[in-house]
């Protein structure tokens, strides 16, 4: 279903099944199988995933039939009108936790709820990357 979603195509089952021999397989929480490249690296499942600042309509968001496994509260997904779109997602140990945009050099981070202390640590130091690698300086973070 997650390459139904991504590709808005249907009746795949077929292709699927004649490439499953080929890929690594994984059950989900609830029991469906996931498919992933052989060589691909397997980290602790109990390794934290790092803050990620995902740019508009990133594959993660929109590829996926059960979006839980990123969207666990409900929300849709983000989807800014216009060419040139400059507001981002904000991953939080693999989860969408909330909204970043850029003004220039400044980077404007937009949490939904408060973060605990180590995430708010980890976020600022991703985003002091971001902007440094922007050549600006100046992170925002708005009150949730």
């Amino acid at each position: 279903m997650d390459v139904q979603a991504w590709s808005g195509l249907t009746k795949l089952r077929e292709v699927v099944d004649r490439l499953a021999p080929k890929l690594r397989t994984f059950a989900n929480e609830k029991g469906g199988v996931l498919y992933d490249v052989p060589d691909a690296p397997l980290p602790d499942p109990d390794t934290p995933a790092p803050p990620r600042f995902l740019p508009e309509y990133d594959n993660l968001l929109l590829s996926h039939d059960d979006r839980t496994r990123v969207i666990d509260d409900g929300r849709a997904v983000p989807l800014p009108p216009g060419n040139g779109a400059k507001r981002g997602t904000l991953l939080v140990d693999g989860f969408f936790r909330g909204m970043w945009n850029l003004d220039g050099t400044t980077l404007w981070v937009s949490p939904f709820a408060p973060l605990a202390t180590a995430d708010a640590d980890a976020v600022s130091e991703e985003a002091y990357r971001l902007v440094a690698f922007l050549g600006g300086d100046d992170v925002r973070v708005s009150d949730s």
